[in-house]
This record gives C-alpha cells, structure tokens and sequence, in this order.
C-alpha cells in the first residue's frame, strides 16, 4: 500500500511548525529534494517512517514538496518560487569578494574573478595584492578565452564541437609568442586542464605576466566564472605560479558551494 499525502489546503488554514520540529523537517525537506522515493527519504533522514510521513504531509501542504510517495516527490511550487527569486538575486561579486579577500591575503597576489560572456571573459573582482605593481586589468575589461587561464578553464568544460566552433569564430589569434593558436594544441592543453583541474597562462596573453586559474560552477554545476591567481613572471618565473594552484582552486569551489554548485 502506497503512503498517501494529502493535497494542498489554503494557506489561510495552515499552522506554523513548532521550532522543535524545524531540525527534522529541514532534513526531511532536503532528502526529499534529493530523492524521490518515499523509502530513500527515510532512509536518508534516519527517521521513523510515521515522522517522514507526517513532516511530508506538511512540506505537501505547505507547497515546499509535491507529488506523492507512489509517484514519487519533487520540489512544490512554493519551493521553486522561493528559488527561483534567490537565484535571480545573487550577486557574485558580493558572494565572491571576501573569499578573494582571504586568497589575496594568502598568496600576496592579485585574484581575479570573470564571466563567461560569449566568446570572451570579463573581469567583475580584480583585488591587488600588497606588492607595488599593479596589473593591467580592470573590471569590465573582456579578455579572449584561448589565450588566458580563466578562458581556458571555462573552454575545458565544453565540448570539442563548441571548443572547434569558438576557433572558427574567433581564428584564435596570437598576442604573444607563446599563445595557442592551433586547434588542435588547444584541445591537448584543454586535456590536461580537465586532469590537473586548473588552468596555466605562463605569459600567453601578455608578456611577462603568469597566472594560475580554476573554475567556478554555478548551482546547475555549469563552469560559468573563473577565478585567477595573478603575478608577474620575474616574481614567479617559469611555471611556479603553479604552486599556488591548490590555494586558487580550494577559492573557486568555495565560491561555487556559495552559489549552490552540487
């Protein structure tokens, strides 16, 4: 026999939950976004069945969760509405910034942060370091993809047909010696920025300028920001900016948790 949930009843009529209760609905809320099946949900909360039940019931009337334990449940309308207004809402650079704050006090070097907008980055959080050069960057300024590491760590997470399409648009120009310009090493450096999960820009976009970047992931896990560790090549010659790489990638998925990345 399947457990049944009532349907929906005015709001007018519904009763607030009592804060001894609000641990174990906010468990029973959350296993029952994470599985539809009725025994998953109590298993995952670690609940008598009777409590599931009842807390269900009202997550059902209340519009947080829909559906029913033989159809299975799903996010309710009231949820989705709430979700949909805070993610309409968020503001990566007030979500982003005093992460890079404490990046920026820990490796002394200037963090940035970019969207992916078309074929190109855009600066939204350049923070400088205590050192007294200064990078050329500014927010607001776009920067192509192939040639920088936060474009390439966003390139690594599409697909060949959309890496080869954005080089048929683009021509993947050269704007140092060392810039990729072929499709084909593109797609080998793109290889190995999905096995290391980082990206390197040993002075391909500008001269004597090194960075090291991970991706930042949006609630859907889409790559849609990146975050970049940025110096200059005579403070960090060669590819020792790579040793900073797990300080930028430990930043950029704090971020991504904070914007709701799975």
């Amino acid at each position: 026999m399947s457990e049944q949930i009532s349907p929906a009843r005015p709001r007018s009529e519904r009763s607030a939950p009592s804060g001894g209760a609000s641990k174990k609905t906010l468990g029973v809320l959350e296993a029952a976004l994470l599985n539809d099946r009725f025994t998953d949900i109590v298993a995952e909360t670690g609940l008598p069945k009777s409590t599931v039940h009842r807390i269900l019931a009202t997550l059902v009337d209340e519009g947080f969760v829909a559906g029913d334990a033989e159809q299975g449940f799903r996010a309710g309308p009231r949820f989705m509405t709430l979700a949909g207004r805070a993610i309409s809402n968020l503001d990566i650079s007030q979500i982003a910034q005093p992460v890079v704050d404490r990046l920026v006090a820990s490796v002394d070097c200037t963090v940035h942060v970019g969207v992916v907008s078309g074929d190109q980055m855009v600066y939204v959080i350049r923070t400088d370091s205590s050192k007294p050069y200064r990078m050329r960057s500014r927010v607001g300024l776009a920067i192509p993809m192939h040639s920088t590491g936060m474009g390439k760590v966003a390139l690594a997470s599409w697909t060949d047909d959309e890496v080869a399409a954005l080089a048929a648009r683009t021509g993947l120009p050269s704007y140092t010696n060392t810039t990729i310009t072929d499709l084909d090493r593109l797609r080998e450096s793109l290889d190995g920025i999905r096995s290391r999960g980082y990206a390197l820009d040993l002075g391909e976009n500008e001269v004597g300028t090194v960075c090291v970047s991970a991706a930042i992931r949006d609630h859907t896990g889409r790559v849609t920001h990146g975050l970049s560790v940025s110096s200059i090549a005579l403070e960090h010659p060669g590819s020792s900016i790579e040793s900073l790489a797990p300080a930028a990638v430990a930043a950029a998925d704090e971020i991504s948790r904070l914007l709701g990345a799975p």
